[in-house]
């Protein structure tokens, strides 16, 4: 990277402060600029690795078209390979082939115009150069996630993990945010969304523009919102470091661990990838600049109907933060600042959490969710990702070493500051188990990755600025110092591509799932023969002839995946870990027990309609009709925890003659359909 001789420079007026790695009180590399026109001026802004500082105005505009861009590399990516013949990957070498050629071509491009930026300075640029810098730069971490999962998946219909396990509730919750508008739960009727909806409600909103199901369109969102968040980070960080080689490499790197550790809840992955830029913003906010005080409170608003736990973790960090400034100033004025911020975070988090907290406070009946009883084994110890044999451990102690070297440095502090939050939930987490929960630390891990590799990145460029030609400059003429340079590119350059391409391998088994789990069409992706859940579409066919509508009909049934891809409501959640608290999860698990003892049918319905919930319309079960003496089954889940794993299946048997009279019977392949004929009036 170039780097100017310039001392900085401040307007009279201007609270001036220093971005990662420069030091307090000396020349930085570049001048700190004030526009008068910004109604924001008084922002303190530093540039530090090279004249690359976006005034506030073209941070904004860099930002949308950013996001803009990204998400159109993605949308036309996947558009593109659904109309390509690619072989499953599983199964065939050529897709992993065209993936790591993608990815090689992507990062050599990359990395030469952006070592002709750093190397040829500001003015010595032809301007096609720069423009197409510009865009090379921006759209990388889109690009990137089209090599690495975009291709990938380009066989199938189906996202990371397929219908399995989590990404179940998931699909189920985009397919019920596309069958209807609002914030509805995702398996209980009449009840307002627990999980934050953001990111599913967004989706839903595509799926309709599409035309597509809602299980079809979460592999293009998802795709969609890993490039628009990835590229979104070059413009963040260009404006906070004030340089664009130095925000691309922290937006490629973050974009590559977030694909490799939390793809599989791109809403989730997004959260992790801007907690480092939250903390620096935080900090300049709470020192006075507004724009970052807006950028903070859209962050947490946004964040908070996305993904719960890293906003939490978001606004911890803050309220840190705000203790620490208080604490160094001696006086409360970084307080209003804070009450400000989560005054204005919380108004945009009420779009979608409103409902929920409204029934909560008006005292609808709560109980049964256990959201928080989960302990894997990466719960059970600190993540300490730096001492990890990889290129990203390497990346991860460099970062560790630069804090520990800059820890003067405000912005620095910053980063600081967050990273012991994440451990300090972390340990928090593993003590909360004696009080019977967990504040799920194990979901960490990626985020304090992203922490320490994005230090890792500021490390590499500081070394750029303080290597061996400005130690010695007797020694190191020009030509060795562009030596050096062409050698470090070259060395971060085959490191990158040595990381990116094996992250396909790394998710050999989601993409694989991805390929063998029978889709919404009873297909699957890697032509072999589909499981029962090809009679699903034959089951939804029977429940709509019948008269039944997916958004007013309650379905009880242990087949959560036809759920997934087909939006009828349900009477019993998948399990209570996932569960709307006001779903009442485990009063519904004693009602099925007590109606699976009943053998006279009058007293079934009447049962059912007892209970103070939403009877089902129509039951689906395993079972055989033809044969009077085979009872129908259907599996119930409970929670075990702390045992790993925490859920348990155990079958409930359902005496065929108690649905005599009040239901019709039907069999579809192994599947016991029972529709009621006299539902009381909704």
């Amino acid at each position: 990277m170039s780097e100017s001789t310039s001392a900085p420079t401040t307007a009279p007026d201007a609270a001036t402060e220093a971005a990662p790695g420069a030091e307090a009180g000396t020349p930085t590399a570049g001048a700190t600029r004030v526009h008068q026109a910004d109604p924001f001026a008084t922002d303190p802004v530093g540039e530090v690795f090279a004249d690359d500082q976006l005034s506030l105005k073209h941070a904004a505009l860099g930002m949308a078209a950013a996001v803009i861009g990204g998400a159109l590399v993605a949308f036309v990516a996947w558009f593109l390979l659904k109309r390509v013949s690619l072989p499953a990957f599983g199964g065939s070498m050529v897709t992993r082939a065209i993936s790591s050629a993608a990815t090689v071509i992507l990062l050599l491009a990359v990395t030469v115009l952006l070592y002709f930026w750093a190397t040829r300075g500001a003015g010595a640029r032809p301007r096609w150069m720069e423009l197409l810098t510009y865009v090379a730069a921006y759209l990388s971490p889109a690009a990137l996630v089209v090599s690495t999962l975009a291709i990938p998946l380009g066989s199938t219909r189906l996202y990371l993990d397929g219908i399995s396990v989590d990404q179940e509730f998931r699909t189920e919750y985009l397919s019920r945010m596309t069958a209807e508008f609002g914030l509805h739960d995702m398996a209980y009727i009449d009840v307002p969304s627990y999980y934050p909806a953001g990111w599913f409600f967004l989706g839903g909103r595509l799926a309709n523009v599409l035309g597509m199901p809602g299980w079809e369109v979460f592999q293009p969102w998802a795709l969609i919102t890993l490039a628009a968040g990835g590229s979104l980070l070059v413009p963040v960080w260009q404006r906070l470091s004030g340089s664009l080689p130095v925000a691309a490499g922290i937006a490629l790197l973050t974009t590559a661990i977030a694909i490799s550790t939390t793809a599989d809840e791109p809403y989730a992955a997004v959260v992790a990838m801007g907690l480092p830029p939250l903390a620096v913003m935080a900090r300049r906010a709470l020192a006075g600049a507004w724009s970052a005080t807006i950028g903070v409170i859209v962050f947490l608003g946004v964040s908070a109907t996305f993904y719960t736990l890293h906003t939490a973790v978001g606004a911890l960090i803050v309220v840190t933060l705000t203790i620490a400034v208080c604490a160094a100033e001696r006086s409360w004025r970084p307080v209003v600042k804070l009450i400000l911020m989560g005054a204005g975070s919380m108004l945009i988090a009420a779009t979608v959490w409103g409902p929920y907290v409204w029934a909560t406070l008006t005292g609808a009946p709560s109980s049964g969710a256990t959201a928080m009883n989960y302990l894997p084994d990466n719960g059970a110890r600190v993540p300490l990702p730096m001492f990890a044999a990889s290129v990203i451990g390497v990346m991860c102690l460099l970062g560790l070493l630069w804090m520990i070297v800059r820890v003067l440095e405000p912005d620095t502090r910053a980063l600081i500051i967050g990273l012991s939050v994440m451990y300090g939930w972390v340990v928090a987490s593993m003590i909360a188990t004696l009080a019977g929960r967990t504040l799920l630390g194990f979901r960490l891990e990626a985020p304090i990755t992203l922490m320490l590799a994005t230090a890792g990145v500021f490390a590499i460029a500081d070394m750029k600025l303080n290597g061996v030609e400005r130690l010695w400059p007797a020694a190191v003429g020009p030509a060795v110092a562009r030596t050096v340079s062409a050698t470090l590119a070259a060395v971060i350059l085959l490191a990158g591509v040595g990381y990116a391409q094996s992250i396909p391998n790394r998710l050999h088994g989601p993409i694989d799932l991805a390929h063998t789990d029978t889709d919404g069409y009873g297909e699957r992706a890697d032509r072999f023969a589909p499981d029962a859940g090809a009679r699903y579409p034959e089951i939804d066919a029977a429940l709509r002839d019948a008269g039944l509508e997916p958004t007013k009909s309650v379905v009880l049934t242990d087949e959560r995946n036809f759920q997934a891809f087909f939006p009828w409501y349900s009477f019993q959640a998948l399990t209570s870990h996932y569960a709307n608290p006001l779903g009442e999860f485990d009063r519904r698990n004693a009602a099925i027990e007590e109606w699976a003892k009943i053998s006279d049918p009058d007293e079934l319905v009447a049962a059912m309609d007892s209970d103070p919930w939403r009877g089902p319309d129509a039951i689906i079960l395993r079972g055989d009709s033809t044969d009077p003496k085979s009872p129908y089954t259907l599996d119930l889940a409970d929670d075990i925890y702390p045992n790993n794993p925490n859920v348990l299946f155990r079958g409930v048997t359902f005496d065929p003659a108690a649905f005599r009279g009040h239901w019709t019977t039907s069999q579809i392949g192994p599947f016991v359909v029972l529709i009621r004929n006299d539902a009381p009036a909704k």
